[in-house]
């Protein structure tokens, strides 16, 4: 029998009212997440890129349950815990933990080190008195942090520290999956790359799932075993790491791969896919494929159609009118 994912999402989506006036009258609705499905298995890192708007934390903020979504689905483990109140998603609230983007706002100034980690193991009754103590010494050790360094208070540790410092918090409960949002965006280049090998070490060790959402696309492609491209609240791209970046077929993971800075600029690229103008407002997002306005490739059924996300070959899905499923992928010709 097959092990049920860590998380699974199905048609998810959140829709934000806005109201005008003296009356509040409503002038529209905000889509952020519109209809947005995925897995992530046991052990594996799901990377969720798109520019800035595109819905990312929303998503990753309906999987913590911290906000409610406006349809859809939210598996964890294989229970449906879509509906649950405060009270009976506590039992749930340990599987999945978060490692927030600015260490230092994340954690307590007023609490000790020690007591932040600790502060979780206690409230889910894992361990108590010198039994938590002890547990907490053995984190501190293995995400890199001296046991000594319980006592002392946030802003006595650096930057890379404190990002250590909140997974090793994050892992005091034994998740079964991590969100991770923009984990490593705050830190130096350098102390960057030793949280990104901690935090492979630490999958490798645990079993540990990842949703791991950043801009960077050299640490997604770092950290991922499969990535998903995000535009405007929809998913249009999904595929593994490699495929994604070695064949994308869709015109913006195209164009995000060609905006990412080139280790050897003044060697030869290959041809760029231009994108202009800015995203559109979620309040007011274009007919047919939301990307068309901006799309180099675009066709007049573009304006018209939505196009879903489907396979065109194995394990990857794309939204493009242009990439009919079983066709080989070739290089698509302007139309503008």
């Amino acid at each position: 029998m097959n092990e049920a994912p860590s998380l699974q999402i199905t048609d998810l989506a959140k829709h934000f009212p806005v109201n005008k006036g003296l009356f509040q009258r409503n002038a529209g609705t905000v889509r952020a997440v519109d209809g947005v499905s995925f897995a992530i298995r046991r052990g594996e890192t799901l990377g969720l890129v798109g520019e800035s708007g595109c819905g990312k934390s929303t998503v990753s903020r309906m999987v913590l349950k911290l906000i409610e979504p406006t349809a859809g689905e939210i598996r964890l483990g294989g229970v449906d815990v879509t509906h649950f109140g405060p009270g009976a998603m506590w039992p749930h609230r340990r599987r999945v933990q978060i490692v927030f983007q600015d260490p230092y706002s994340s954690l307590n100034p007023r609490l000790t080190a020690g007591t932040i980690v600790g502060e979780p193991i206690e409230n889910f009754g894992l361990a108590a008195g010198p039994e938590k103590d002890e547990r907490v010494a053995r984190l501190f050790s293995r995400v890199g942090l001296r046991p000594e360094g319980m006592r002392k208070y946030p802003h006595e540790f650096s930057g890379g520290q404190r990002q250590r410092l909140g997974i090793a918090k994050a892992l005091a409960v034994n998740p079964d999956l991590i969100v991770a949002d923009e984990p490593v965006s705050a830190l130096d280049v350098s102390v960057r790359a030793q949280v990104l090998n901690l935090l492979i070490d630490l999958q490798d060790e645990f079993a540990l799932s990842y949703l791991f959402i950043s801009h960077d696309l050299a640490v997604v492609r770092h950290v991922s075993h499969r990535i998903a491209v995000m535009y405007l609240g929809r998913i249009v791209e999904f595929a593994d790491t490699h495929a994604l970046f070695s064949t994308p077929l869709h015109p913006y993971t195209e164009a995000l791969l060609a905006s990412a800075p080139a280790p050897r600029p003044r060697q030869g690229r290959a041809r760029r896919t231009i994108v202009r103008g800015e995203v559109p407002s979620p309040l007011r997002p274009p007919s047919g494929c939301h990307f068309h306005p901006r799309c180099p490739y675009a066709l007049p059924a573009c304006r018209i159609d939505d196009p879903p996300l489907i396979e065109v070959a194995p394990g990857h899905q794309v939204a493009c009118l242009r990439r009919p499923a079983g066709a080989d992928p070739v290089a698509l010709t302007p139309t503008r």
